[in-house]
């Protein structure tokens, strides 16, 4: 990975909730992306996102951080959002390189949406067209996903 800052490897439960942290004080971070399960919009190790706490209501398309009942955080994209128990949703997500649905997540295990993305080494914001396809169009094409993905990495080689 070309970078100019030296990047040093920490424990993901650490540094994860050192992040939490950060956004209930009402700040961002910036992460590096690791995994392979939101390709081909952000690439593992490629591409940065820019978190914050949740400051509206999340929506159909949005990307958000949870944690599992497991213990492991998850950055995902939101599918459909269902009422749950007690008045509160319920959230579904998938990985924008996945054709399998997520859910139910609970609003009390998501704590952080990702405000803009750093995606080839620049940084973008909903409403750039790559954003909007990935929430507006890639999100209604999981049927297909997996032969989109197939032909793009023959057009495209190493991309």
């Amino acid at each position: 990975m070309q970078n100019d800052i030296p990047i040093k490897k920490v424990d993901t439960d650490l540094y994860l909730n050192t992040v939490k942290e950060i956004l209930k004080e009402g700040r961002e971070a910036a992460l590096i992306l690791t995994g392979n399960s939101m390709s081909p919009f952000l690439v593992h190790e490629r591409d940065k996102i820019l978190i914050s706490r949740v400051d509206r209501p999340l929506k159909k398309g949005d990307m958000a951080f949870f944690q599992r009942v497991s213990g492991q955080y998850v950055m995902h994209r939101i599918r459909f959002v269902r009422p749950g128990r007690n008045g509160k949703k319920q959230y579904y997500f998938i990985g924008d390189a996945q054709t399998v649905t997520e859910g139910p997540i609970e609003e009390d295990q998501i704590f952080g949406l990702i405000k803009a993305v750093c995606r080839k080494g620049k940084w973008l914001r909903p409403g750039n067209f790559w954003w909007e396809f990935f929430r507006l169009v890639w999100l209604h094409m999981i049927p297909f996903r997996r032969a989109a993905i197939k032909i793009y990495s023959l057009v495209c080689p190493g991309k």
